[in-house]
């Protein structure tokens, strides 16, 4: 991976971080479903190599599924 592409994952990763920890005041499905687009569009960036495609996508599927597994 190029040092560009590993430099925006991360800052990917560190944005979604700060803010899930912000989730204090949500239900237990509000916070699945934050937790599931970070880590959809974490998988989504590694996966296409940084492609914003890759990444909205991978949050969007990431996000319906922890809303899913929030019920």
């Amino acid at each position: 991976m190029k040092t560009t592409q590993k430099l925006a994952v991360s800052a990917i990763t560190v944005a979604f971080t700060l803010g899930l920890m912000g989730c204090g005041g949500m239900s237990q499905r509000d916070q699945s479903t934050a937790i599931g687009a970070g880590v959809g569009a974490v998988g989504g960036a590694v996966l296409t190599g940084g492609s914003p495609l890759g990444v909205v996508g991978g949050a969007a599927v990431g996000g319906v599924i922890g809303n899913q597994v929030g019920k």
